[in-house]
């Protein structure tokens, strides 16, 4: 299904100098990569989100956590 969309003559040109630029060939394009780019966006910021959580619930079940470099440090030494 197609649609029809009316947007000024500037606005247009703006699009398409932008679509050329990253080498893009339609305005349609840039708005598929455009929507791409969001999902991808809102898809990282939910993981973030959830792991944010998960170091919450970490927190509030063992505490902080001691650092393990040193530890690492010392095996890798052997």
């Amino acid at each position: 299904m197609s649609r029809t969309l009316t947007i000024s003559d500037e606005l247009y040109i703006h699009l398409e100098s932008e679509a050329q630029s990253r080498g893009l060939d339609s305005i349609e394009r840039l708005l598929d990569d455009w929507w791409q780019r969001e999902g991808d966006l809102i898809r990282r910021k939910d993981v973030v989100r959830r792991i944010d959580a998960l170091r919450d619930r970490l927190f509030a079940t063992y505490g902080e956590m001691p650092d393990s470099i040193d530890l690492i440090r010392e095996d890798r030494a052997r």
